[in-house]
């Protein structure tokens, strides 16, 4: 069973801006400079544009001491429920029986 989110989930980029750039008054440009990307690699994720790669994942956990998982999540969460609420074309699959799903292996 799908889990229902009732709220949309925040977007990665949101946090890092309330976050992290806020609090510790750092600009796009200081923290691109601190992950080794473009500053408009982050500015695009900074204001919702873009998505959190594996490889940006990774870079922010090591800055910020967080994990990589945390923020592939934020990505994920963020993701499924744009998916949900902005197409409806995934509600017209039929789900397949359960005796062909359990007859194969």
């Amino acid at each position: 069973m799908m889990q229902k989110m009732t709220r949309k989930p925040t977007h990665p980029g949101k946090i890092i801006k309330e976050d992290y750039l806020k609090p510790l008054s750092l600009t796009i440009t200081d923290l691109a400079s601190f992950l080794g990307v473009s500053r408009k690699t982050l500015s695009k994720i900074v204001n919702e544009r873009a998505s959190i790669t594996p490889d940006m994942a990774l870079r922010l956990s090591r800055a910020f001491d967080t994990t990589p998982d945390l923020w592939l999540t934020l990505q994920k969460n963020y993701d499924l429920w744009q998916a949900e609420h902005t197409s409806g074309a995934w509600r017209m699959v039929k789900p397949i029986p359960p005796q062909l799903l359990h007859s194969h292996g």
